[in-house]
């Protein structure tokens, strides 16, 4: 298991992005992502996880559940 950490500071930056990310690799963003017209309706329907930044205790719920299902389906 491994982390890649994208720091990307363009919306075109994900086209490169899914290029090098492995496969069954679970992607997590930011929730103002999904919000991002076309860009964030590419992101929900490619099943990228979002998070709220702001709530710290709801993030670390859905990476916990998230962390979870991993184990159990072996993924990235």
């Amino acid at each position: 298991p491994f982390v890649i950490v994208c720091n990307h500071q363009a919306s075109l930056d994900l086209i490169g992005m899914v290029e090098v990310i492995p496969d069954r690799c679970v992607p997590i963003a930011k929730r103002e992502l999904l919000y991002l017209g076309t860009v964030g309706w590419a992101c929900w329907l490619s099943g990228i996880i979002f998070i709220e930044r702001h709530r710290r205790d709801a993030a670390i719920g859905v990476i916990s559940r998230t962390a979870g299902t991993m184990r159990r389906e072996n993924v990235s």
